[in-house]
Protein backbone atom coordinates (compact mmCIF):
# COMPACT_ATOMS: atom_id res chain seq x y z
CA UNK A 1 0.00 0.00 0.00
CA UNK A 2 1.10 3.56 -0.62
CA UNK A 3 1.00 6.24 2.02
CA UNK A 4 -1.70 8.87 2.07
CA UNK A 5 -0.88 12.20 0.49
CA UNK A 6 -2.66 15.27 1.81
CA UNK A 7 -4.09 17.81 -0.61
CA UNK A 8 -4.13 20.65 1.90
CA UNK A 9 -1.33 23.18 2.07
CA UNK A 10 -0.43 26.85 1.82
CA UNK A 11 -0.58 28.80 -1.43
CA UNK A 12 2.67 30.28 -2.71
CA UNK A 13 3.08 32.38 -5.82
CA UNK A 14 4.92 30.91 -8.78
CA UNK A 15 6.99 32.90 -11.23
CA UNK A 16 6.06 30.96 -14.38
CA UNK A 17 2.67 29.38 -13.53
CA UNK A 18 -0.59 31.37 -13.30
CA UNK A 19 -2.87 30.85 -10.34
CA UNK A 20 -6.12 29.06 -11.13
CA UNK A 21 -7.96 31.65 -9.03
CA UNK A 22 -6.91 34.25 -11.59
CA UNK A 23 -8.20 32.15 -14.51
CA UNK A 24 -11.52 30.68 -13.41
CA UNK A 25 -14.68 32.64 -12.78
CA UNK A 26 -15.81 32.62 -9.13
CA UNK A 27 -19.42 32.49 -10.35
CA UNK A 28 -18.94 29.31 -12.40
CA UNK A 29 -21.03 26.30 -11.34
CA UNK A 30 -18.02 24.01 -10.99
CA UNK A 31 -16.18 26.54 -8.81
CA UNK A 32 -19.21 26.81 -6.53
CA UNK A 33 -19.50 23.03 -6.38
CA UNK A 34 -15.79 22.60 -5.64
CA UNK A 35 -16.08 25.01 -2.71
CA UNK A 36 -19.17 23.20 -1.37
CA UNK A 37 -17.85 19.61 -1.34
CA UNK A 38 -16.27 18.54 1.94
CA UNK A 39 -12.94 17.23 0.64
CA UNK A 40 -11.55 16.73 4.13
CA UNK A 41 -14.15 14.01 4.74
CA UNK A 42 -12.61 11.93 1.94
CA UNK A 43 -9.14 12.09 3.46
CA UNK A 44 -10.55 11.09 6.86
CA UNK A 45 -12.99 8.49 5.54
CA UNK A 46 -10.47 6.79 3.23
CA UNK A 47 -7.77 6.59 5.90
CA UNK A 48 -8.03 2.80 6.09
CA UNK A 49 -7.27 2.46 2.37
CA UNK A 50 -3.71 3.73 2.82
CA UNK A 51 -0.65 2.56 4.69
CA UNK A 52 1.12 5.21 6.76
CA UNK A 53 4.59 3.69 7.19
CA UNK A 54 5.75 2.33 3.81
CA UNK A 55 5.68 3.11 0.11
CA UNK A 56 6.00 6.39 -1.70
CA UNK A 57 3.28 9.03 -1.25
CA UNK A 58 0.35 8.52 -3.58
CA UNK A 59 -1.50 11.16 -5.54
CA UNK A 60 -3.68 13.51 -3.46
CA UNK A 61 -7.00 12.00 -2.45
CA UNK A 62 -8.91 15.02 -3.72
CA UNK A 63 -7.31 14.68 -7.16
CA UNK A 64 -8.25 11.01 -7.52
CA UNK A 65 -11.79 11.51 -6.19
CA UNK A 66 -12.38 14.49 -8.50
CA UNK A 67 -11.06 12.58 -11.52
CA UNK A 68 -13.53 9.76 -10.87
CA UNK A 69 -16.40 12.21 -10.35
CA UNK A 70 -15.56 13.86 -13.68
CA UNK A 71 -14.98 10.53 -15.43
CA UNK A 72 -18.42 9.15 -14.59
CA UNK A 73 -20.27 12.46 -14.80
CA UNK A 74 -19.00 12.92 -18.37
CA UNK A 75 -18.97 9.24 -19.38
CA UNK A 76 -15.29 9.29 -20.36
CA UNK A 77 -12.53 6.72 -20.25
CA UNK A 78 -9.45 7.08 -18.05
CA UNK A 79 -7.37 8.35 -20.96
CA UNK A 80 -10.02 10.85 -22.10
CA UNK A 81 -10.59 12.32 -18.64
CA UNK A 82 -6.85 12.93 -18.20
CA UNK A 83 -6.65 14.62 -21.61
CA UNK A 84 -9.60 16.86 -20.75
CA UNK A 85 -8.15 17.63 -17.31
CA UNK A 86 -4.97 18.90 -18.96
CA UNK A 87 -6.93 21.46 -21.01
CA UNK A 88 -9.63 22.53 -18.57
CA UNK A 89 -8.77 24.95 -15.72
CA UNK A 90 -12.14 24.32 -14.05
CA UNK A 91 -11.41 20.61 -13.80
CA UNK A 92 -7.99 21.38 -12.34
CA UNK A 93 -9.59 23.71 -9.80
CA UNK A 94 -12.07 21.01 -8.80
CA UNK A 95 -9.15 18.62 -8.28
CA UNK A 96 -7.54 20.95 -5.76
CA UNK A 97 -5.00 22.51 -8.10
CA UNK A 98 -3.40 25.85 -7.27
CA UNK A 99 -1.60 26.57 -10.52
CA UNK A 100 -2.57 25.77 -14.08
CA UNK A 101 -0.63 22.60 -14.92
CA UNK A 102 0.70 21.58 -18.32
CA UNK A 103 1.57 17.98 -17.41
CA UNK A 104 -0.61 14.97 -16.64
CA UNK A 105 -1.27 14.60 -12.89
CA UNK A 106 -1.12 10.80 -13.04
CA UNK A 107 -1.52 7.94 -15.53
CA UNK A 108 -4.30 5.49 -16.39
CA UNK A 109 -2.75 2.57 -14.51
CA UNK A 110 -2.65 4.63 -11.30
CA UNK A 111 -6.39 5.24 -11.60
CA UNK A 112 -6.98 1.50 -11.95
CA UNK A 113 -4.82 0.65 -8.94
CA UNK A 114 -6.47 3.39 -6.88
CA UNK A 115 -9.91 1.94 -7.62
CA UNK A 116 -8.77 -1.45 -6.32
CA UNK A 117 -7.54 0.14 -3.10
CA UNK A 118 -10.75 2.12 -2.76
CA UNK A 119 -12.97 -1.00 -2.76
CA UNK A 120 -16.74 -0.89 -2.32
CA UNK A 121 -16.74 1.09 0.93
CA UNK A 122 -14.70 3.90 -0.61
CA UNK A 123 -16.99 4.11 -3.64
CA UNK A 124 -19.99 4.34 -1.31
CA UNK A 125 -18.24 7.24 0.41
CA UNK A 126 -18.23 9.13 -2.91
CA UNK A 127 -21.94 8.46 -3.41
CA UNK A 128 -22.66 9.52 0.17
CA UNK A 129 -20.76 12.79 -0.20
CA UNK A 130 -22.68 13.65 -3.38
CA UNK A 131 -25.90 13.41 -1.36
CA UNK A 132 -24.48 15.39 1.57
CA UNK A 133 -23.35 18.12 -0.80
CA UNK A 134 -26.89 18.36 -2.17
CA UNK A 135 -28.28 18.62 1.36
CA UNK A 136 -25.64 21.15 2.36
CA UNK A 137 -26.35 23.38 -0.63
CA UNK A 138 -30.13 23.12 -0.27
CA UNK A 139 -30.81 21.34 -3.55
CA UNK A 140 -31.97 18.20 -1.69
CA UNK A 141 -34.56 18.53 1.05
CA UNK A 142 -34.71 16.07 3.91
CA UNK A 143 -38.39 15.44 3.26
CA UNK A 144 -37.52 14.16 -0.23
CA UNK A 145 -35.54 11.29 1.30
CA UNK A 146 -38.59 9.77 3.02
CA UNK A 147 -39.99 8.06 -0.08
CA UNK A 148 -37.84 6.14 -2.56
CA UNK A 149 -38.32 4.08 -5.72
CA UNK A 150 -36.55 0.75 -6.13
CA UNK A 151 -35.86 -1.12 -9.36
CA UNK A 152 -33.34 -3.52 -10.86
CA UNK A 153 -31.61 -3.69 -14.22
CA UNK A 154 -28.69 -5.42 -15.92
CA UNK A 155 -25.20 -3.93 -16.05
CA UNK A 156 -23.77 -5.49 -19.17
CA UNK A 157 -20.12 -6.49 -19.33
CA UNK A 158 -17.73 -5.43 -22.09
CA UNK A 159 -17.65 -8.84 -23.79
CA UNK A 160 -18.37 -10.10 -27.28
CA UNK A 161 -21.75 -11.72 -27.90
CA UNK A 162 -21.09 -15.42 -27.20
CA UNK A 163 -21.69 -18.01 -29.91
CA UNK A 164 -20.58 -21.64 -29.64
CA UNK A 165 -18.41 -21.72 -32.77
CA UNK A 166 -16.57 -18.49 -32.05
CA UNK A 167 -16.19 -19.41 -28.39
CA UNK A 168 -14.61 -22.79 -29.17
CA UNK A 169 -12.14 -21.20 -31.58
CA UNK A 170 -11.25 -18.39 -29.17
CA UNK A 171 -10.65 -20.84 -26.33
CA UNK A 172 -8.34 -22.87 -28.57
CA UNK A 173 -6.39 -19.73 -29.52
CA UNK A 174 -5.88 -18.75 -25.88
CA UNK A 175 -4.68 -22.24 -24.92
CA UNK A 176 -2.24 -22.42 -27.85
CA UNK A 177 -0.82 -18.98 -27.05
CA UNK A 178 -0.38 -19.78 -23.35
CA UNK A 179 1.25 -23.15 -24.14
CA UNK A 180 3.75 -21.47 -26.46
CA UNK A 181 4.61 -18.84 -23.85
CA UNK A 182 5.47 -21.61 -21.37
CA UNK A 183 7.56 -23.65 -23.81
CA UNK A 184 5.08 -26.45 -24.56
CA UNK A 185 5.34 -27.75 -28.13
CA UNK A 186 1.97 -28.99 -29.34
CA UNK A 187 1.41 -31.70 -31.90
CA UNK A 188 -1.07 -29.55 -33.83
CA UNK A 189 -2.41 -26.05 -33.15
CA UNK A 190 -5.30 -25.99 -35.69
CA UNK A 191 -4.69 -22.30 -36.44
CA UNK A 192 -5.23 -22.54 -40.20
CA UNK A 193 -7.92 -25.23 -39.94
CA UNK A 194 -9.79 -23.44 -37.15
CA UNK A 195 -9.92 -20.16 -39.04
CA UNK A 196 -11.21 -21.92 -42.16
CA UNK A 197 -13.90 -23.87 -40.28
CA UNK A 198 -15.08 -20.77 -38.40
CA UNK A 199 -15.45 -18.83 -41.64
CA UNK A 200 -17.44 -21.63 -43.26
CA UNK A 201 -19.64 -22.01 -40.17
CA UNK A 202 -20.54 -18.31 -40.30
CA UNK A 203 -21.44 -18.64 -43.98
CA UNK A 204 -23.63 -21.66 -43.37
CA UNK A 205 -25.47 -19.93 -40.52
CA UNK A 206 -25.99 -16.84 -42.65
CA UNK A 207 -27.46 -18.94 -45.47
CA UNK A 208 -29.78 -20.81 -43.06
CA UNK A 209 -27.93 -24.08 -43.70
CA UNK A 210 -28.12 -25.04 -40.05
CA UNK A 211 -27.24 -28.71 -40.45
CA UNK A 212 -23.90 -27.83 -42.04
CA UNK A 213 -23.38 -25.06 -39.47
CA UNK A 214 -23.87 -27.52 -36.58
CA UNK A 215 -21.41 -29.91 -38.21
CA UNK A 216 -18.78 -27.14 -38.46
CA UNK A 217 -19.37 -26.17 -34.83
CA UNK A 218 -18.84 -29.78 -33.78
CA UNK A 219 -15.51 -29.85 -35.67
CA UNK A 220 -14.36 -26.72 -33.81
CA UNK A 221 -15.28 -28.37 -30.52
CA UNK A 222 -13.27 -31.44 -31.52
CA UNK A 223 -10.21 -29.27 -32.28
CA UNK A 224 -10.50 -27.64 -28.86
CA UNK A 225 -10.73 -31.01 -27.11
CA UNK A 226 -7.61 -32.28 -28.90
CA UNK A 227 -5.61 -29.21 -27.87
CA UNK A 228 -6.73 -29.56 -24.23
CA UNK A 229 -5.74 -33.23 -24.07
CA UNK A 230 -2.41 -32.55 -25.80
CA UNK A 231 -1.50 -29.88 -23.22
CA UNK A 232 -2.49 -32.14 -20.32
CA UNK A 233 -0.26 -34.92 -21.64
CA UNK A 234 2.78 -32.68 -22.01
CA UNK A 235 2.28 -30.56 -18.86
CA UNK A 236 1.58 -32.75 -15.87
CA UNK A 237 1.92 -29.82 -13.44
CA UNK A 238 0.96 -26.66 -15.41
CA UNK A 239 1.55 -23.14 -14.16
CA UNK A 240 -1.46 -21.37 -12.56
CA UNK A 241 -2.26 -19.33 -15.67
CA UNK A 242 -2.35 -22.39 -17.93
CA UNK A 243 -4.18 -24.45 -15.29
CA UNK A 244 -6.91 -21.79 -15.14
CA UNK A 245 -7.34 -21.88 -18.92
CA UNK A 246 -7.47 -25.69 -18.91
CA UNK A 247 -10.18 -25.57 -16.26
CA UNK A 248 -12.19 -23.13 -18.37
CA UNK A 249 -11.64 -25.34 -21.42
CA UNK A 250 -13.04 -28.40 -19.62
CA UNK A 251 -15.97 -26.32 -18.41
CA UNK A 252 -16.68 -25.13 -21.96
CA UNK A 253 -16.45 -28.64 -23.43
CA UNK A 254 -18.76 -30.17 -20.83
CA UNK A 255 -21.49 -27.52 -20.71
CA UNK A 256 -24.81 -28.18 -22.42
CA UNK A 257 -27.62 -26.03 -23.71
CA UNK A 258 -29.83 -26.58 -20.67
CA UNK A 259 -27.13 -25.90 -18.04
CA UNK A 260 -27.65 -23.05 -15.58
CA UNK A 261 -24.15 -21.72 -14.81
CA UNK A 262 -22.70 -21.57 -18.31
CA UNK A 263 -19.45 -19.98 -19.44
CA UNK A 264 -19.95 -16.93 -21.68
CA UNK A 265 -16.54 -15.25 -21.62
CA UNK A 266 -12.92 -16.30 -21.11
CA UNK A 267 -11.63 -13.12 -19.49
CA UNK A 268 -14.87 -12.59 -17.51
CA UNK A 269 -16.03 -16.09 -16.49
CA UNK A 270 -18.43 -14.73 -13.86
CA UNK A 271 -20.72 -13.15 -16.49
CA UNK A 272 -24.34 -14.29 -16.32
CA UNK A 273 -27.04 -14.46 -18.98
CA UNK A 274 -30.08 -12.49 -17.81
CA UNK A 275 -33.39 -12.19 -19.64
CA UNK A 276 -35.51 -9.14 -18.76
CA UNK A 277 -38.24 -9.73 -21.33
CA UNK A 278 -37.16 -6.89 -23.61
CA UNK A 279 -38.41 -7.05 -27.18
CA UNK A 280 -35.25 -5.58 -28.69
CA UNK A 281 -32.78 -7.48 -26.49
CA UNK A 282 -33.78 -10.97 -25.45
CA UNK A 283 -30.68 -11.71 -23.37
CA UNK A 284 -28.16 -9.47 -21.60
CA UNK A 285 -24.75 -10.67 -20.43
CA UNK A 286 -23.55 -9.05 -17.24
CA UNK A 287 -24.63 -8.64 -13.62
CA UNK A 288 -27.94 -7.67 -12.05
CA UNK A 289 -27.85 -4.34 -10.21
CA UNK A 290 -30.37 -2.50 -8.05
CA UNK A 291 -30.96 1.26 -7.92
CA UNK A 292 -32.82 3.36 -5.35
CA UNK A 293 -33.92 6.91 -6.19
CA UNK A 294 -35.90 9.56 -4.38
CA UNK A 295 -39.51 9.37 -5.48
CA UNK A 296 -39.92 13.07 -6.21
CA UNK A 297 -36.58 14.45 -7.46
CA UNK A 298 -34.78 11.31 -8.73
CA UNK A 299 -31.53 11.56 -6.77
CA UNK A 300 -29.82 8.17 -6.59
CA UNK A 301 -29.52 7.15 -2.93
CA UNK A 302 -28.54 3.49 -3.39
CA UNK A 303 -26.77 1.34 -5.98
CA UNK A 304 -25.61 -2.24 -5.58
CA UNK A 305 -24.54 -5.20 -7.74
CA UNK A 306 -25.88 -8.74 -7.15
CA UNK A 307 -23.83 -11.65 -8.49
CA UNK A 308 -25.65 -14.87 -9.25
CA UNK A 309 -28.78 -13.29 -10.80
CA UNK A 310 -30.96 -13.47 -7.66
CA UNK A 311 -34.70 -12.88 -7.58
CA UNK A 312 -35.54 -9.17 -7.35
CA UNK A 313 -37.43 -9.57 -4.10
CA UNK A 314 -34.40 -11.16 -2.45
CA UNK A 315 -32.30 -8.07 -3.19
CA UNK A 316 -34.61 -5.54 -1.53
CA UNK A 317 -33.22 -6.04 1.98
CA UNK A 318 -29.64 -5.49 0.88
CA UNK A 319 -30.24 -2.36 -1.18
CA UNK A 320 -32.43 -0.72 1.49
CA UNK A 321 -29.76 -1.42 4.12
CA UNK A 322 -27.23 0.32 1.91
CA UNK A 323 -29.62 3.25 1.44
CA UNK A 324 -30.09 3.56 5.21
CA UNK A 325 -26.32 3.52 5.65
CA UNK A 326 -25.77 6.30 3.10
CA UNK A 327 -28.63 8.51 4.32
CA UNK A 328 -28.10 7.93 8.02
CA UNK A 329 -31.73 6.93 8.48
CA UNK A 330 -34.23 4.49 7.05
CA UNK A 331 -36.67 5.74 4.38
CA UNK A 332 -40.32 5.69 5.36
CA UNK A 333 -41.67 4.21 2.11
CA UNK A 334 -40.14 2.14 -0.70
CA UNK A 335 -42.15 1.78 -3.92
CA UNK A 336 -41.37 -1.24 -6.13
CA UNK A 337 -42.83 -2.99 -9.15
CA UNK A 338 -44.37 -6.47 -9.28
CA UNK A 339 -40.95 -8.08 -9.57
CA UNK A 340 -40.49 -7.53 -5.82
CA UNK A 341 -43.44 -9.66 -4.72
CA UNK A 342 -42.43 -11.99 -1.91
CA UNK A 343 -39.51 -9.81 -0.84
CA UNK A 344 -37.27 -10.60 2.12
CA UNK A 345 -37.31 -7.17 3.77
CA UNK A 346 -38.42 -7.10 7.42
CA UNK A 347 -37.52 -3.56 8.54
CA UNK A 348 -39.61 -0.54 9.45
CA UNK A 349 -39.82 0.84 5.91
CA UNK A 350 -43.27 0.57 4.33
CA UNK A 351 -42.72 -1.44 1.13
CA UNK A 352 -45.37 -0.73 -1.51
CA UNK A 353 -45.52 -3.22 -4.40
CA UNK A 354 -47.38 -1.47 -7.20
CA UNK A 355 -50.08 -3.71 -8.67
CA UNK A 356 -52.95 -3.34 -11.11
CA UNK A 357 -55.76 -3.17 -8.52
CA UNK A 358 -56.03 0.45 -7.45
CA UNK A 359 -59.74 0.84 -6.68
CA UNK A 360 -59.29 0.58 -2.91
CA UNK A 361 -56.00 2.50 -2.80
CA UNK A 362 -56.25 6.05 -1.37
CA UNK A 363 -55.62 8.85 -3.81
CA UNK A 364 -52.59 10.15 -1.91
CA UNK A 365 -50.92 6.73 -2.09
CA UNK A 366 -51.94 6.21 -5.71
CA UNK A 367 -50.09 9.38 -6.66
CA UNK A 368 -46.87 7.95 -5.21
CA UNK A 369 -47.56 4.70 -7.05
CA UNK A 370 -47.69 6.68 -10.27
CA UNK A 371 -44.27 8.14 -9.44
CA UNK A 372 -42.68 4.67 -9.38
CA UNK A 373 -42.05 4.74 -13.12
CA UNK A 374 -39.88 7.85 -12.69
CA UNK A 375 -36.94 5.55 -11.94
CA UNK A 376 -37.04 4.09 -15.46
CA UNK A 377 -35.59 7.14 -17.27
CA UNK A 378 -32.98 7.45 -14.51
CA UNK A 379 -31.79 3.94 -15.35
CA UNK A 380 -31.67 4.89 -19.02
CA UNK A 381 -29.59 8.00 -18.33
CA UNK A 382 -27.19 6.17 -16.03
CA UNK A 383 -26.63 3.54 -18.70
CA UNK A 384 -26.32 5.86 -21.68
CA UNK A 385 -24.36 8.73 -20.12
CA UNK A 386 -22.53 7.36 -17.07
CA UNK A 387 -20.80 4.17 -18.28
CA UNK A 388 -23.19 1.59 -16.84
CA UNK A 389 -24.38 0.23 -20.19
CA UNK A 390 -21.07 -1.51 -20.91
CA UNK A 391 -18.92 -2.11 -17.84
CA UNK A 392 -15.21 -2.32 -18.62
CA UNK A 393 -13.97 -2.84 -15.03
CA UNK A 394 -12.75 -6.37 -14.43
CA UNK A 395 -14.17 -8.97 -12.05
CA UNK A 396 -16.76 -8.90 -9.30
CA UNK A 397 -15.09 -5.88 -7.74
CA UNK A 398 -15.42 -4.06 -11.05
CA UNK A 399 -19.17 -4.81 -11.12
CA UNK A 400 -19.61 -3.39 -7.60
CA UNK A 401 -17.50 -0.30 -8.22
CA UNK A 402 -18.90 0.64 -11.62
CA UNK A 403 -22.54 0.83 -10.57
CA UNK A 404 -21.71 2.95 -7.49
CA UNK A 405 -19.41 5.24 -9.49
CA UNK A 406 -22.12 5.64 -12.14
CA UNK A 407 -24.65 6.64 -9.46
CA UNK A 408 -22.18 9.13 -7.95
CA UNK A 409 -21.50 10.58 -11.41
CA UNK A 410 -25.24 10.95 -12.02
CA UNK A 411 -25.67 12.89 -8.76
CA UNK A 412 -22.57 14.98 -9.51
CA UNK A 413 -24.05 15.99 -12.85
CA UNK A 414 -27.35 16.91 -11.20
CA UNK A 415 -25.43 19.10 -8.75
CA UNK A 416 -23.67 20.90 -11.61
CA UNK A 417 -27.01 21.47 -13.30
CA UNK A 418 -28.56 22.74 -10.06
CA UNK A 419 -25.71 25.20 -9.47
CA UNK A 420 -25.95 26.38 -13.08
CA UNK A 421 -29.68 27.05 -12.86
CA UNK A 422 -29.23 28.76 -9.50
CA UNK A 423 -26.60 31.10 -10.93
CA UNK A 424 -28.81 31.83 -13.92
CA UNK A 425 -31.58 32.88 -11.56
CA UNK A 426 -29.17 35.15 -9.74
CA UNK A 427 -28.36 36.87 -13.03
CA UNK A 428 -32.09 37.15 -13.77
CA UNK A 429 -31.73 35.54 -17.14
CA UNK A 430 -35.47 35.66 -17.69
CA UNK A 431 -35.31 39.48 -17.95
CA UNK A 432 -31.67 40.19 -18.77
CA UNK A 433 -30.32 37.27 -20.83
CA UNK A 434 -27.22 39.24 -21.79
CA UNK A 435 -26.17 39.38 -18.13
CA UNK A 436 -26.26 35.59 -17.79
CA UNK A 437 -22.99 33.84 -18.74
CA UNK A 438 -25.01 30.82 -19.98
CA UNK A 439 -27.96 32.77 -21.37
CA UNK A 440 -27.64 31.25 -24.82
CA UNK A 441 -28.26 27.75 -23.50
CA UNK A 442 -31.21 28.77 -21.33
CA UNK A 443 -33.29 31.19 -23.39
CA UNK A 444 -33.28 33.22 -26.57
CA UNK A 445 -35.09 36.30 -27.62
CA UNK A 446 -37.52 36.27 -30.47
CA UNK A 447 -38.05 39.27 -32.74
CA UNK A 448 -40.73 41.88 -32.29
CA UNK A 449 -44.27 40.64 -32.45
CA UNK A 450 -46.53 41.50 -35.34
CA UNK A 451 -49.71 43.50 -35.17
CA UNK A 452 -51.81 40.52 -34.08
CA UNK A 453 -49.46 39.66 -31.23
CA UNK A 454 -49.12 43.24 -30.04
CA UNK A 455 -46.11 45.46 -29.63
CA UNK A 456 -44.54 43.54 -26.76
CA UNK A 457 -41.60 41.32 -27.49
CA UNK A 458 -42.06 37.63 -26.91
CA UNK A 459 -39.57 35.23 -25.45
CA UNK A 460 -39.22 31.52 -26.22
CA UNK A 461 -37.69 29.49 -23.43
CA UNK A 462 -35.72 26.55 -24.72
CA UNK A 463 -35.19 23.27 -22.86
CA UNK A 464 -32.07 23.41 -20.74
CA UNK A 465 -28.98 21.75 -22.16
CA UNK A 466 -26.08 20.58 -20.04
CA UNK A 467 -23.37 23.29 -20.17
CA UNK A 468 -19.95 22.39 -21.52
CA UNK A 469 -17.21 23.34 -19.08
CA UNK A 470 -14.32 23.74 -21.49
Amino acid sequence: MMTKSSSCGGIQSHLFKPLLRDIVSPHHAMVKLADTIDWRSFEDGLEECFCADNGRPSCPVRLMVALHYLKYASGMSDEAVLDEWLENPYWQYLSGGIYFEHDYPTDQSSLSRWRKKLAKSGAEKMLEESLKTGLRSGFIKKTELKRVNVDSTVQEKAIRYPTDARFYDRMRERLVKSARNHGIELRQTYERVGKKILRSQSGYARANQFKRARKATKRLKTCLGRVVRDIERKAADPVPELAKLLKLGHRLLSQKKSDQQKLYSIHEPQVECIGKGKAHKKFEFGTKVGLVTTAKTNWIVGAEAYPGNPYDGHTLKSVLEQTSKLLGHEPEMAICDLGYRGHNYEGNCNVQVVNRFRKRVPGSLCRWWNRRSAIEPVIGHVKAEHRMERNSLKGRLGDELNVIFAAAGFNFRKLLRAFTLFLCLIFKFAFFPSACPWGKCCAKRVGKGNAREGKNRSREVLPFSYPTFA
